[in-house]
């Protein structure tokens, strides 16, 4: 089963992307939860039946800031010496964006690790990019020093997004960007405006966007969190989701389908210690 794809700067796409902070330990929780994130990923053997269940529907995308953390390089080469297919990697790499040669070079540096572990795509991290932003010029000063860096390795160039003014400067400008990723879920959950006018922003964006964070950092369950970010996102928009076990991956891919074709999901009720007929 194919899960439906998209298409962003010539490169095929699924609308569903695998996501990290479940497989990383980054749960936008407390430690407690990063521990046992990080417990139950402690190896890339532990990691590899969540992707080999995404794999299953095609969804062959991971994004995370790989080249900026070293654990995860060796992870990722382990992995997919494992399951014999390349994955198209989403960096999101951490730049230094100070105005100096020596920041201008660990920038480089970062660009160039990306490149070799075959990142497909470099979305330069919201806590970077974010950093250029001018309000009063509604402009994103140097950004273009940095896109150019990504393209002279053969990378394509987007943009992580917290702050809306990303995506409206960035098209405004017309900088060098084949893509977005934006936070957008429900709840609002880390949106730094209200989920109407993200939504807008979205809807308006000159690029595919990719959201984040549909579940709200599992604050949402995934019928409501994924029903309603595919029911008001765009045919060129994608979810990226993070599943700690491979159960996960397949019911949030059968809720995903649901909602795409109109119809309920084919789901187990919920566990309880006394079912009443009404959850069943």
């Amino acid at each position: 089963m194919a899960f439906p794809r998209t298409t962003v700067a010539g490169v095929s796409l699924p609308r569903l992307l695998i996501g990290s902070n479940w497989i990383f330990g980054w749960s936008h929780k407390g430690h407690a939860a990063d521990v046992y994130i990080k417990e139950q990923h402690s190896s890339a053997d532990a990691t590899l039946p969540v992707l080999n269940a995404f794999l299953q529907y095609g969804i062959d995308a991971w994004m995370a800031p790989f080249s900026s953390h070293p654990e995860a390089l060796d992870r990722i080469k382990r992995i997919q010496d494992k399951i014999g297919k390349k994955l198209i990697l989403i960096d999101t790499p951490v730049l230094n964006m100070d105005d100096t040669e020596a920041a201008r070079r660990e920038a480089e540096a970062v660009v160039k690790t990306s490149a070799e572990i075959g990142s497909t795509f470099c979305l330069i991290h919201h806590s970077c990019c974010e950093q250029l932003i001018n309000k009063n010029k509604r402009t994103m000063d140097r950004l273009p020093d940095y896109t150019k860096m990504i393209r002279s390795v053969g990378i394509i160039p987007g943009l992580s997004a917290h702050m809306p003014e990303v995506i409206q400067y960035s098209d405004l400008n017309g900088y060098d960007v084949e893509t977005y990723i934006q936070l957008f879920n429900c709840m609002g959950f880390l949106m730094q405006v209200e989920i109407e006018s993200v939504i807008r922003i979205i809807h308006e964006a000159k690029k595919p966007v990719m959201t984040i964070k549909p579940m709200a950092a599992g604050r949402i369950t995934p019928y409501v969190g994924l029903t309603f970010n595919w029911n008001v996102l765009r045919p060129q928009d994608m979810i990226t989701v993070g599943c700690i076990t491979e159960h996960e991956v397949h019911e949030d891919v059968e809720i995903s389908l649901a909602a795409l074709e109109k119809r309920l999901p084919k789901l187990e009720g919920r566990s309880s210690p006394s079912k009443t007929s009404i959850i069943k």
